[in-house]
Parts: C-alpha cells; structure tokens; sequence
C-alpha cells in the first residue's frame, strides 16, 4: 500500500491515540514537538512509550522534540519510525526509519544529503509553518521551489516522494483540496493532517482520477516488455519510464 494520509495526534492525549490509528489514516504520527508544551513532554514521552510497548494494526510513527527520547523509544514493538523536526545536517542511523523535516533555509540548501541520509527506508518532507517563517513565505506560491527541491531530492536518493506539509485550516476543506492539488501537481504525493475530517479531503486529492485510470491501463496493456516501447491508439509513444508511471497511477487506484 502506498501511504496518502499522515495523523498527527498529541503526545500527552493518550486517550486520543486509539481513535487516531482506527481513524483510516494510513500512518498515525505522535507528536512529542510542537502539539506538547514543556511541562508536559515527559508525560507525553511516558504515554507515547506505552501505547507503543505493543503494535498496532498502522504504522506508528514518533516526532521527537530531543535525541534523548530516543532512548526511551527505540526497540518498542509499536514504533515504525521516527520524525526529526528541523534537521539541517545529514542525520545518523538510529536503527529505525528516520523521517527527516527540513524546516529552515539552512536544511533546504542541503536536502539532497538529508535526503541520501534518511535512504533507504526513510523519507524526507517540510515543516511549513517554520521554514515559511524563515523565509518570509505564507502562500503555496511562495512554497513552490521549496517543495520541488524536495521532490527532486527524495528522487535522487531513491526515497519515495514527500508528503505535503499540513493543512492548518481544518475548516476549510476546499481549501485544502486546492492547496493539495498544486502540491501534487509539483510532485508531492499524500499530505499530513491535524484533524480526522482532513483525511478523506487528502485521499481523494491525490489518487488517481477515472482518465488517469484508463490511460494507464491501457498504456500497459499496449506495453510490449519484449520491445521496450509501445504507440497508443492516440500515437503517443510510451517508454519504460511512462510504464513505471503507470503502474504507480494503477497501485495508487489499487487496481
């Protein structure tokens, strides 16, 4: 399964982590940063460790605040993951995928060895709300050469495509849906959210639509592996990269 969809949920709401992994989110993300104030990140921190203690049936995944909490974190049955908030330098194996967020000008001049860093089985992505800050930046216009650093940076390294940034106005659905779609127009593929009614805004944004379905069926099925290229019926010629494509539109419509 491709992941679409991310949820974050408050590291000191225990009572809210079993409703976020049934929520359909395809990733549950604890957040021991930002959504948790001071005095209250031990409590988060002892919380988050026990709900992972066992697993769950979405990958579980951390944002830390500290390196220390990793101490507490590594080796639990329900961790799948860690997110590193403001990285600007390559980050070290910690034994389990790390998920690097550049939120500064400084980690974006150097994405590309983030990226190399975060390889293979991690990801990199932005914290929007802070790199907008460093740079002066408040619309998805001002975010577009950031966000296409990013996606040739996951690509390069061989690092699946990075997930938006999320959505702070849970109210407004529309504007979500536009905001997802110049995000994926860019490269960018599935987005985190903050509330549960952001999730099926976000899913149907970023699947495939029912053309981009039948041209990609048809595509393979004119595809000759033996040849390497294939004409469609429009006289499009298609190579192998168009077919690496294609299958990714098939998986993603889950056909």
């Amino acid at each position: 399964m491709i992941p679409l969809t991310w949820l974050y949920v408050p590291g000191d709401r225990p009572d809210r982590f079993a409703s976020a992994v049934g929520s359909g989110a395809d990733v549950v993300i604890i957040d021991l940063e930002d959504a948790v104030a001071p005095a209250r990140k031990q409590l988060a921190l002892e919380e988050t460790a026990a709900f992972l203690s066992a697993s769950h049936p979405v990958p579980v995944q951390v944002r830390i605040s500290a390196p220390d909490q990793l101490t507490t974190l590594l080796g639990l049955p329900g961790l799948s993951g860690v997110r590193l908030p403001k990285v600007e330098e390559p980050v070290a194996p910690v034994g389990v995928p790390v998920h690097g967020l550049i939120e500064s000008a400084r980690g974006l001049e150097r994405a590309a060895e983030i990226a190399s860093s975060c390889a293979p089985a991690g990801s990199i992505g932005l914290g929007e709300a802070d790199l907008g800050a460093d740079l002066g930046v408040s619309d998805d216009a001002g975010f577009a050469w950031a966000r296409s650093r990013i996606v040739v940076a996951a690509r390069a390294a061989g690092l699946p495509p990075p997930a938006m940034s999320v959505y702070p106005h849970v109210s407004d659905l529309d504007g979500l849906a536009a905001s997802c779609l110049v995000g994926r127009g860019l490269g960018l593929l599935g987005r985190a959210a903050i509330h549960p009614r952001q999730l099926p805004v976000i899913d149907r944004a970023f699947r495939p639509t029912a053309d981009e379905v039948d041209r990609a069926r048809l595509l393979l099925e004119r595809f000759d592996p033996a040849a390497g290229t294939a004409v469609l019926p429009d006289g499009r010629f298609v190579d192998v990269a168009m077919v690496a494509a294609a299958r990714r539109t098939m998986a993603l419509a889950g056909g």
